[in-house]
């Protein structure tokens, strides 16, 4: 199989963490960079779902006899939503035996609907997808939210103020730095957004510039087709150092969950599937610094 590599380091912003992975109780608190960033307002603060592993890691669960979903989301830790918004699943009594679930954590903000909220006015107001919001929320477009209400903003975007560190804080929390680990995970190309989501960039080129697998690994994660949480056709891949590497938004899926690649090893095509407004990769690295 044809190999191809570009490696590149730079120092960046760490990926933002929450100190309440549950997304709920009082105002809580982002830190990007030692930076602690603080939500306007009391009627809407910052969601992180990290999940069991209080690192936002991607799981896999292969559905028992007796599982419910409930049961499943309690045993990782994360919302029914949050596994019925990855997975493409409309209804919570639909899942199967031998039924394989991605947990997938997302990010997002907690919105406490006010007098004239709409949920349009709230995509608007969010930066966020309409769609999306009522697939995460199991709603319709013909809901009316009513006051005090609480409704999750997947991948919504607050405005917010910057509030340094009280010295000593041991809130925020480093990424490990892998100096060369991480192959560029396309040759060519332009970065178009920096850190964001769950410590990702996106790296955008034409629709089948071939996407490389950043580092040697096992998939664990291979869809092609749906949603997906808005990555559309993606790959994940675990790393020997306990990372793992995310690949969003292909045209073209090349390997299988299961597979062993190598790294520069082609796994799939830039494409334009799940959300997005343009070709490129969504490139994540969970557990370590990206450098790119």
């Amino acid at each position: 199989m044809l190999e191809m590599g570009n490696s590149q380091t730079m120092s960046l912003l760490e990926g933002y963490l929450n100190i309440n992975p549950t997304g709920t109780g009082g105002a809580e608190i982002a830190i990007v960079d030692s930076v602690a960033l603080e939500s306007n307002g009391g009627d809407s603060e910052v969601f992180v779902d990290l999940g069991k592993s209080g690192a936002g890691q991607i799981s896999v669960y292969v559905v028992r006899e007796g599982d419910t979903l409930s049961e499943i989301a309690d045993m990782f830790e994360v919302s029914a939503n949050t596994i019925l918004w990855a997975n493409d699943i409309k209804n919570r009594s639909s899942i199967k035996v031998g039924q394989e679930l991605v947990i997938l954590p997302i990010s997002g903000v907690r919105h406490v609907v006010k007098s004239g909220d709409t949920l349009k006015s709230l995509a608007t107001k969010y930066k966020a997808d309409l769609n999306d919001i009522l697939s995460y929320n199991g709603l319709t477009a013909n809901t009316k939210i009513k006051t005090g209400d609480i409704v999750i903003i997947p991948d919504g975007v607050i405005s917010i103020v910057q509030t340094p560190l009280a010295s000593g804080s041991q809130v925020s929390q480093s990424y490990p730095t892998y100096v060369g680990y991480y192959l560029r995970p396309i040759v060519g190309g332009r970065k178009t957004q920096s850190i964001h989501g769950h410590n990702g960039v996106d790296l955008a080129a034409p629709i089948y510039t071939p996407i490389l697998a950043s580092a040697d690994g096992k998939v664990i994660v291979s869809r092609t087709g749906g949603h997906n949480g808005g990555y559309g056709t993606y790959v994940v891949i675990s790393h020997t150092n306990g990372t793992q590497t995310v690949y969003a938004h292909m045209s073209v899926n090349n390997v299988s969950v299961g597979e062993w690649v190598n790294q520069g090893q082609i796994i799939g095509a830039i494409g334009m599937t799940g959300k997005t407004t343009g070709p490129h990769v969504h490139f994540e690295i969970r557990g370590a610094k990206n450098p790119f």
